[in-house]
């Protein structure tokens, strides 16, 4: 449930905005449900109290943490391509690993902006931090190929 975005409310009780993104997210867990014999009960409510709010900002809370994650990992990347290239570490190896990592970013990101239903503005800080991610690595890229080709 954690993957498509819900957030835990108590043991064994989620909450998920209703929104048609996470319909193929709760079929699967429906389905992982059934398969192990589990019981599962879906119910659309409706808090009678201040309980809308409450439910966005725990909602928000989860996406906003997601989105800082992100953003620091994306920090992260930065900092080894930049780790790589003051120590000249020019290698077809190297290059094929960073090149993973950024796909695991890209990976990443399309996942949370799947779960961000409420549009949230971090995820327009997100994107920037993945096209500078884009941009180091195409600018080592350029390195490795000017080191190694003749």
């Amino acid at each position: 449930m954690r993957r498509i975005g819900a957030v835990p409310l108590s043991p064994g009780t989620w909450l998920l905005p209703a929104h048609p993104a996470f319909d193929e997210g709760l079929a699967r867990a429906e389905a992982l449900v059934a398969k192990g014999d589990g019981s599962w009960t879906l119910v659309d409510a409706a808090p009678r109290d201040h309980g809308p709010a409450a439910f966005r900002s725990a909602y928000e809370a989860a996406r906003l943490e997601e989105w800082q994650e992100f953003t620091a990992d994306c920090g992260k990347f930065e900092q080894e391509i930049a780790k790589e290239i003051s120590r000249e570490k020019f290698t077809f190896a190297e290059l094929e690993e960073e090149e993973q990592s950024l796909e695991r970013l890209r990976r990443w990101y399309r996942e949370l902006k799947t779960r961000d239903v409420l549009r949230l503005p971090q995820a327009g800080d997100a994107a920037e931090h993945l096209a500078r991610c884009v941009d180091a690595l195409e600018s080592y890229a350029s390195l490795v190929y000017d080191a190694t080709l003749p």
